[in-house]
């Protein structure tokens, strides 16, 4: 049953526009007034503790500036490191996800955000034999173990052949959804087969990777983050795309339909049903585009729209809408489940959209239907400048409390951490200038989450492509 407007504007009138309808999410709560408040440092003049675990200190290896009493650990290393199959690690390190190995190993997948033709990449992903979706792509994903204290890594390929594989998503029952970034069809720059599904990887099972099917019924379009709602079995998909702004998705199994291992390759390309999301005000209004909302705590209520044609056989999904029919934002990019929903970044707007930001942090809540902000950047005036943040991407949610965001706006490049009450603080820095000493460049960061036990940050440096275990003092943060 749709949550009307007229359902929406009724409860709103009970709490006052703007303000969440029960209570308060318990990983990160709405914080009015909050607009990607800096964090002071990790200890205060009296001895309490303070938020964060203070000031990042310089690597004499130019690498990672970590806090205090913090290290890192390179995992794998483009063109350094080897999968096990003798070739070097792929480059374009993306979206992220763990997962429990043997005897205490930490299993990662990790994408490689790579698109177009194999010649345009140095260290495109291995064409391992029955791994291979389409030969002439240079994307897929990688699968690294590594041994409890870090003594042993291994690597191989998991998926290859796919395009542009950004954020993705781990799954309930303990696999990797990998989406294309991408709407090349065959033909285009070298494609032998159509591209901008997503894929489904097995991190203990080769076997179940061979021969890899796209799952259709989930669309074709730029996608960027996959969430299961572990309950109800809808998956939540992001697009990152512009002219038009990208769409928030749905997609609803058809009936009597169970997810679990290697039941979504038996899925029909139409089964189910995949939908745009449609947001309205507290006062009935229709919204147009997520910038619109200024302050955190902003509720808005939602509708879903279904696509007419999923599979954009001539006109990208996204455009297939008109003005006033679905609600767009630019760079919907990480999503994360938890506490209940779906966390879901917009990393920045700029002229294509209504008003420019550097980053919304949103809670979509499915029980109550609602869309709620929970923290905004406002545009950053120096990004060369190193303190505040831009531009959130990837984002998973920290054992330790709050969300962990990796930045990728323009100028200096940060992971932070953001609390309950919308505070943010400092957790890493990238060191790597890719560019030069007049214009120095810094890679953004993708894919942070933790080991499952809690004790370690994996992360990337996108480029030159590096995957790094951050080990330290972790604490909860209040």
């Amino acid at each position: 049953m749709a949550l009307t407007r007229r359902d929406f504007a009724k409860r709103s009138a009970y709490t006052g526009a703007g303000v969440a309808l029960a209570g308060s999410v318990g990983v990160l709560a709405t914080a009015p007034g909050a607009i990607g408040e800096e964090a002071t440092d990790a200890s205060g003049d009296d001895g309490t503790r303070q938020l964060g675990y203070g000031p990042l200190i310089d690597d004499p290896k130019g690498i990672l500036a970590l806090p205090a009493g913090f290290s890192y650990k390179i995992i794998t290393r483009t063109g350094v490191t080897k999968l096990e199959s003798g070739e070097y690690t792929p480059s374009n390190h993306d979206g992220t996800a763990t997962f429990e190995g043997s005897r205490g190993a930490t299993l990662l997948v990790n994408n490689h955000e790579l698109k177009g033709p194999r010649a345009d990449w140095p260290h495109p992903v291995p064409l391992t034999e029955g791994h291979v979706y389409d030969p002439a792509a240079s994307g897929g994903c990688t699968v690294i173990e590594v041994a409890h204290d870090g003594s042993h890594v291994s690597e191989w390929v998991g998926i290859a052949g796919t395009s542009t594989n950004c954020a993705g998503g781990r799954t309930a029952w303990g696999t990797w959804l990998s989406g294309e970034e991408t709407e090349d069809k065959a033909g285009d720059h070298g494609m032998t087969k159509d591209h901008g599904y997503v894929f489904e990887v097995d991190p203990y099972d080769q076997k179940a990777n061979r021969d890899p099917k796209p799952i259709k019924a989930f669309g074709r379009y730029p996608h960027e983050a996959v969430v299961v709602d572990p309950k109800r079995g809808h998956v939540f998909l992001t697009e990152d795309a512009d002219t038009p702004n990208g769409l928030f998705y749905r997609w609803t199994p058809p009936e009597g339909f169970a997810h679990g291992r290697g039941k979504l390759a038996g899925l029909a390309d139409d089964a189910g049903t995949l939908a745009a999301f449609k947001c309205f005000d507290s006062g009935g209004r229709f919204v147009d585009d997520l910038s619109r909302a200024t302050e955190p705590g902003t509720v808005y209520g939602v509708d879903w729209v279904e696509v007419p044609d999923r599979d954009a056989r001539t006109t990208s999904v996204r455009k297939q809408f008109q003005d006033g029919e679905v609600t767009r934002a630019r760079k919907l990019e990480g999503m994360w489940w938890a506490d209940g929903g779906v966390y879901v970044v917009s990393s920045y707007a700029r002229e294509e959209s209504p008003v420019q930001h550097d980053g919304q942090v949103w809670f979509y809540n499915p029980a109550r239907r609602t869309l709620t902000l929970k923290v905004r950047f406002g545009v950053n005036p120096d990004p060369s400048k190193d303190g505040a943040f831009d531009g959130p991407d990837n984002i998973s949610v920290s054992p330790y409390g709050g969300l962990i965001i990796a930045e990728d706006g323009e100028g200096v490049q940060h992971l932070f951490g953001a609390t309950e009450d919308g505070r943010t603080y400092p957790v890493a820095r990238n060191e790597i200038n890719i560019g030069t000493a007049d214009e120095p460049e810094y890679s953004e960061f993708t894919g942070p989450v933790f080991s499952p036990d809690g004790s370690t940050l994996f992360a990337n440096i996108q480029e030159p492509g590096i995957m790094l275990a951050i080990t330290g003092p972790w604490r909860r943060q209040r």
